[in-house]
Order: C-alpha cells, then structure tokens, then sequence
C-alpha cells in the first residue's frame, strides 16, 4: 500500500544518523555548562497580541491517524501501525510502542505476546474511546490546545480518507468541548498538488462549521487555521498559491498560522507569504540533536521572535521529544536523537522560556511513527512485544513512567506562562512516587466502605443524589473506577451513571457524582489512614472527606485531620 500521508519530518533527519554519536557525549558535558541561562537572563514576554488560545500557550500537534482491522471506521483496516496489513515483526511503521492500559477497546496485533505476558494490542484512533482518553490526558496534564492534523493529499482522491479524517475531527470536537480544552484545523499540504483550490472547498463545505463550537481556538477574536508546509523543501506550491491561500483564509476572518521551515527567516523568496500570516511556527524537528545543538537553536528563535515582534507577527516554537524511526526506516539509527530522560526537552522549553517568548507547539501528542510522541509509552520491555524491537522510555538509562512525557509538558508549560519559576533541569520526577502501598490503583474499580458503621458509600438514586455510606452490598451504584488525575492525584469516576465525584460547591456541598471533566473540585489524593484503610483528600480545599453523623449523613470533605469517620476501606474488584 502506498504510503497514505507524507508526514512532517525534521529537514535534516536523514543527516542526523552522522550525529547521533553526538549525544553520547552529553554526560561529560558539567551541569554548570549545560545550564544556559539562569534567571537573571530571561526576557521579559514578548507579546504582539494578547494572550488567547494559542499565544500564551501550549499547543501539541494531534496526528488522530491511525487504525485497525475491525475498528469500523471507512478503511477499517490497519493504519499507520503497518504499510499494509496487520502489524507484525518485519512489518510496522512505528518507533515507539504505546502505553495500552487505559484503552478499553484495543485490537490484536501479529507480534508474540509484551514481556509482561500480555497480548500485544494496539489502539485505533477511530474508537471513541481511544480519542476521549486523549483529551483527557490534555486536561490532566494542562495541555491548552490540540492542533488538528487534516492532510488533504488524499481527501479528494479516496471518499475513505475524508470519512476518517472528517470523523476525527468531529470525535475531537466533542472531546474538546467535554473537556475544556481546545482545537484548531491544521492543514498539511505535503503532497497535495492541488491544494490551492482544494483547500478552500474543504475548509467552506467541512472545517468552517467547527468554528462554530465553544471549544475551537481563537486568537484576537478569529478562529485559527494553520497551513504547514509554506517554503518548506518538496512540499507543493510557490510563493504565489501559499500567499493566495493565506490571504483568502485571512479574508474569512481566521487568523492563520504558517508552519514554515525552520529556515524561513532568510527565504526571500518566499518572504511575502512568511510576512501575509498572522504567526510562524518553524519545523525545527530532527534539525538538532542533542543538548549544546538545542541551546544554539535558542539563538535562532531569539532572531526570528525580534525579526516578527518589529512586524507585529505572532511567533511559535516547536519542542520535540526527540526522535527515531529505525522501525519505519530500516538502517537509520535506533534512538536516533535520544530524550535523555526529558532533559532534551526540557532544555527546549528552558530555552523557549528565557527568550521570553510565551507559547509553544509541542510536536506531537500521538506521533508513536517517529518515536516524537509525548503520550503514554511503553516503560520498558515488560510493555513491548518480545520479539520486535521497539524504542522505551527507559532507553537513556533511567526508568520514566508511562506517563513522564505529558507530566514534563505540562511542567514546561507552566514554566512557560510563568507559573512556576524558570529552571533548567526540570522538576518533573521520572517515576512518581511508589504506589506499592496505594489502595487507589488507576484503571481499578473499587467499593469504598466507611469505617465508622461498616457500611458502602453509594452514589444514591442512580447519581443524582450526594454519596453515602449505608448499603450492606456493593453494586453498580457502590462502584467507582479509579482515573488518573495527574501528580499522583485520582479522580472517581461512579459507576451508577459514568460521571465523576465532586467536591461540590468548592468543597462545602456534599460529594456528588454529576460532572463530566475533571477539575480541582474532581480530584483527590489518597493518604494512609492507617491499619490498612484509607484517607480522601479533596483537592479543592485541601480537606478530608468525611461519613459524617457517624455515616447517616452524606460524605462531605470539610475535617482538617483522619479519624474514624474519615477513614474507608477498599475493596477492589
């Protein structure tokens, strides 16, 4: 099968096998000389326009792409995973292997069982599921905004690849609006000869109505489109078409984005267009290597935020993780360019931070294809398959979580909107701290009964009612599944009606199960309330939730200390 979308790699990847000994040299390098700046160095923002959706943020690019055999989407085969057929040792496209766990709906791959003893499954883009526990992870981890990838090299040429890519958009959409995050359409004109036409008519008959919702990006009031690919090398166009293209976008009131090379500051000729958008975003993936390579980038960002700041242009950075795609690429080099256990990247969004520029675009949220995705990844090689090689979080040396890459994000872009102070090592840890002991296990679904009259909290009347402790017996409405609310924090998802637990009314309203995001007023941390049993604290007020009345009244997180009548044991199922 051929290919079904040219994907944005870095410019010089190809170049980088050369110098991928480079980064071995990283560990002999001092702290002190890693370190490029400290606090007193640091610009002030530099702000054109003000903050909205995208200027003083963080955006990570959602690829949204790939697919299984019997996922019931248009193609209903497997996508991206493989260049055709099901994925197998020998035949796959990607780097790194996912983090699998929090999918409930995963389909069967041709590859010998995870070192863990676990069949060897992967996820479709297609299920619902799989696209909600995305915009979850964003809301848990403080990602603001999801760039929609739509590449329109195939959207007119095969009815199946407008079907998927129409329908993620509209999955995302809802996720977005269920979540509180935001989105925009980011349009990749790689390989798309007949672009300049095309992508008007998609964006009039399909993309514009997207607009319409709470959750699509704006900034200075428009919505934001992005066109990746102008002066980019091999990428259709002139400067004529992508000039034409941003202005009629412009002429629709959007406020437009143009990906450019990283290079785009000294391409004259194709200035006009760089200078018609609203903000650049250069591509600067696999277009350096390793830490000293990072910090000489910084200067380039400096120039070309100065160069856009005396034009009134908004400007936005990529940070990668890092990069590999041996898999993809037989002969390139396995762990390409390394992560070096997140120090790699947090030297970009150091960097990004004392150049005072104040937004970012993470590349990619879901990019497993060149190993430059920031969701959930395989740990080790107890969560890959046993006999195919597959990149790890721990390939650098130092155990990571499944999770590191969205909890460093999310650190960077506090760092990046000033709040929390600039640093640079990051003060993400790479494994938070051991759950051995912990009750509250996520993905678990759990009873919890109170101490004080032995007796099951219960989401009364279906939900609809505050939690209580007075059922003898655990059913559905005595059951809650336990979800990651990020910093080691859990949120409690009821099963009597798939809503989560509240805090209501900033913690002065007994719990209820009624909202559908989680937010302070969702989220609790655990604490050991000894012999075994267990403490809730509300995240919200910082209080601990209480069977008050000896359990005869509603759970209410209103005690500042863990007694009897705020202690619970756990049974998990």
């Amino acid at each position: 099968m051929k290919m079904i979308a040219v994907k944005k790699i870095g410019l010089y990847s190809l170049l980088i096998v050369a110098l991928a000994s480079c980064s071995k040299k990283e560990a002999a390098i001092s702290p002190e000389k890693e370190a490029m700046a400290n606090t007193k160095n640091i610009t002030t923002d530099i702000l054109r326009s003000p903050v909205g959706d995208v200027v003083g943020k963080l955006v990570v690019g959602y690829q949204g792409w790939f697919g299984a055999a019997g996922d019931g989407s248009a193609f209903n085969s497997w996508r991206h995973w493989a260049a055709s057929g099901t994925p197998a040792p020998g035949n796959q496209m990607f780097e790194l292997y996912p983090d699998t766990r929090e999918y409930l709906t995963t389909f069967q791959t041709g590859y010998g069982n995870l070192g863990n003893g676990q069949p060897a499954k992967l996820f479709s883009s297609w299920t619902s599921q799989t696209v909600a526990k995305h915009f979850q992870w964003m809301q848990q981890y403080g990602i603001d905004c999801a760039a929609i990838q739509r590449f329109g090299n195939y959207l007119y040429v095969d009815s199946r690849d407008k079907a998927f890519r129409d329908g993620i958009v509209a999955k995302a959409r809802n996720q977005a609006e269920n979540y509180d995050r935001k989105f925009y359409i980011m349009y990749d004109i790689s390989g798309w000869n007949s672009f300049q036409a095309e992508i008007k008519t998609d964006w009039t008959n399909a993309m514009q109505v997207h607009t319409n919702s709470t959750a699509y990006a704006k900034q200075n009031g428009k919505p934001v489109v992005c066109i990746w690919g102008i002066g980019v090398s091999g990428r259709p166009g002139d400067v004529t078409s992508w000039t034409d293209v941003i202005n009629w976008f412009k002429a629709q009131g959007c406020y437009v984005i143009a990906g450019t090379a990283r290079g785009w500051r000294t391409d004259a000729t194709n200035m006009a267009a760089y200078h018609a958008a609203d903000m650049i975003t250069p591509w600067s993936v696999g277009t350096f290597s390793n830490l000293a390579e990072a910090d000489t980038y910084a200067s380039v960002m400096q120039a070309d935020v100065a160069y856009l700041d005396s034009r009134g242009q908004d400007y936005q950075p990529v940070a990668f993780p890092g990069f590999a795609w041996s898999n993809w690429k037989p002969g390139t080099a396995q762990n390409m360019i390394p992560r070096l256990h997140g120090d790699f990247m947090w030297r970009q969004f150091a960097n990004i931070r004392v150049k005072g520029i104040p937004s970012a675009y993470v590349a990619m949220f879901d990019e497993y294809d060149e190993a430059t995705a920031i969701a959930k990844a395989a740990e080790n090689s107890s969560m890959i398959p046993t006999n195919q090689y597959f990149l790890t979080l721990d390939a650098d040396g130092i155990a990571c979580s499944a999770d590191f890459y969205l909890r460093l994000t999310g650190d960077g872009a506090r760092m990046i909107k000033q709040q929390i102070p600039h640093t640079s090592t990051h003060p993400t840890a790479h494994v938070q701290a051991s759950t051995s002991t912990k009750k509250l296990i996520v993905g678990s679904t759990v009873s919890l009964t109170a101490l004080v009259n032995g007796k099951y909290v219960c989401a009364d009347d279906g939900g609809n009612s505050p939690l209580i402790a007075d059922r003898t017996s655990a059913g559905q409405w005595e059951k809650f599944t336990i979800v990651d609310a990020g910093n080691g924090k859990i949120a409690l998802r009821s099963l009597a009606n798939n809503q989560y637990v509240c805090a209501d009314n900033g913690g002065a309203s007994p719990l209820i199960a009624n909202r559908t995001v989680i937010g302070s007023y969702e989220t609790f941390t655990e604490v050991d309330a000894g012999n075994g049993n267990i403490g809730l604290l509300a995240d919200v007020n910082n209080k601990y939730v209480c069977a008050d009345n000896s359990g005869n009244s509603p759970l209410i997180a209103n005690r500042t200390s863990v007694d009897e009548w705020e202690s619970f044991i756990v049974t998990t199922y």
